[in-house]
C-alpha cells in the first residue's frame, strides 16, 4: 500500500511539473480548527470590506470533504507569474538610453500602474485549463479518482494549505513566501479522494524583523501580526469595490495603481529571487507595457473589451477602469 501511495505520488509530482508548475506540496485533508478562528476574528472586525461573499459557505472554506466527499488529500500548486518584462514605470531608463529631463521624459513613465498579475492572459482561465488536465491525466492513469481544482474562485484557504503543503509561509503582507521563489506566483488548489504522501509542513517564519512591507504601504493596510485591512488596500478598492466611488480620504495615497498593487512585494527582500515566467500565457499585453496615461483616457469601451477580452482586467470592467482612472489623476 505504501509502495502504491508513494508511486501516485512521485507520479503526480511528474505531472504537474509537466504542466509548467514550479511547485507542488500535499497535505492531509483534514478541518482547518485554527484557520477557522482567525478567519472569523478578521471578519467580525469587518476587514473584508463590502466584499461579502467572504462570509459565505464558512463551513465549506474550513473542511475540504465538504467539497469533495472522502476527499483525503489537498496538492497545492504554485505558477510563477514574475513577468520578464516590466512596465517602462517600474523598470526606470535603460542601460545605455541618453537621459532626458522631465520635460522631455517619455509619457510612459509616469502612467497608470496594473498589478504584474494582470499582465498576460487571466490566469483563472490558464489555471483551470492545466487543473483539468491534471484530473485527467490522474484518472486515466490511476483510475477512478474524485476531486475538484480551485483558484482564487471557491471558499477554499489555499495559503493555509500551502503552509501545510511545506510550500512557504505566510509573510507580514498577507502573500504566501517561498524561499526559493519570493511572492510572485499564482496558489492553485486540486482536492482528491486519493490518498497521497504528505510533505512536511512548513514551520519556519522568516520575515523576521523586517517591516518593509508594512512601512511601505500607502494606505497602511498593513498591520501588526500578519493582518492585513482588505478594506484599506488598493487592490480592493481599484477591483473588489463594486459600483461605488473610492472614498475621497483615500484621494493622493494610490501612487498611480490602476488595478491592484504590487507595493508590498516589490519591497520584499525575498523577491530578489523572483526570476521570469516560462508561462507562455503570462506574456505582457503590450498596451499594459505601452500605453502612456493619455491612452488609457481615450480607450473606448469597445476598444477595452477587444485588447482585454482575456485579461483579469475584465475584472473591473470598463466603467471600474474609469473610475479608478478619475480617482488617481492630479
Amino acid at each position: 500500500m505504501y509502495l502504491l501511495k508513494n508511486n501516485h505520488t512521485n507520479l503526480i509530482k511528474q505531472w504537474t511539473r509537466d504542466l509548467g508548475f514550479e511547485h507542488c506540496g500535499i497535505a492531509r485533508a483534514e478541518v482547518l480548527d485554527d484557520d477557522a478562528r482567525r478567519l472569523e476574528s478578521w471578519l467580525n472586525k469587518g476587514m473584508n470590506g463590502s466584499m461579502a461573499y467572504m462570509e459565505n459557505y464558512f463551513d465549506i472554506r474550513i473542511d475540504p470533504s465538504r467539497l469533495v466527499p472522502g476527499a483525503k488529500s489537498v496538492i497545492t500548486l504554485l505558477l510563477n507569474y514574475f513577468p520578464g518584462e516590466v512596465a517602462l514605470r517600474e523598470a526606470g531608463p535603460k542601460e545605455g538610453a541618453p537621459r532626458v529631463t522631465s520635460r522631455e521624459a517619455d509619457p510612459r513613465e509616469t502612467a497608470p500602474r496594473v498589478a504584474k498579475y494582470a499582465y498576460g492572459k487571466d490566469y483563472h482561465e490558464v489555471i483551470r485549463d492545466k487543473l483539468k488536465k491534471l484530473l485527467v491525466q490522474i484518472r486515466e492513469q490511476i483510475g477512478e479518482v474524485n476531486g475538484r481544482g480551485f483558484v482564487d474562485s471557491a471558499p477554499v484557504l489555499e495559503r493555509s494549505w500551502a503552509v501545510r503543503s511545506g510550500l512557504g509561509w505566510v509573510g507580514k503582507n498577507g502573500n504566501l513566501l517561498n524561499k526559493q521563489a519570493g511572492s510572485f506566483f499564482f496558489i492553485a488548489t486540486l482536492i482528491v479522494d486519493l490518498e497521497l504522501e504528505v510533505d512536511t509542513p512548513f514551520a519556519g517564519d522568516y520575515c523576521g524583523t523586517c517591516r518593509k512591507c508594512i512601512d511601505a504601504c500607502p494606505t497602511e493596510a498593513i498591520l501588526d501580526n500578519k493582518v492585513v485591512d482588505g478594506s484599506k488596500c488598493i487592490s480592493y478598492f481599484t477591483i473588489e469595490l463594486k459600483d461605488q466611488l473610492i472614498p475621497e480620504a483615500m484621494k493622493g495615497k494610490f501612487q498611480d495603481w490602476l488595478f491592484g498593487c504590487d507595493t508590498c512585494q516589490d519591497v520584499c527582500p525575498w523577491n530578489r529571487f523572483s526570476k521570469p515566467t516560462r508561462e507562455t500565457a503570462f506574456a505582457p499585453i503590450p498596451a499594459i507595457l505601452n500605453f502612456s496615461t493619455a491612452d488609457w483616457e481615450e480607450l473606448t469601451e469597445e476598444g477595452f473589451r477587444e485588447i482585454f477580452r482575456h485579461s483579469a482586467l475584465k475584472r473591473t470592467k470598463y466603467a471600474g477602469i474609469q473610475r479608478n482612472l478619475r480617482f488617481i489623476a492630479p
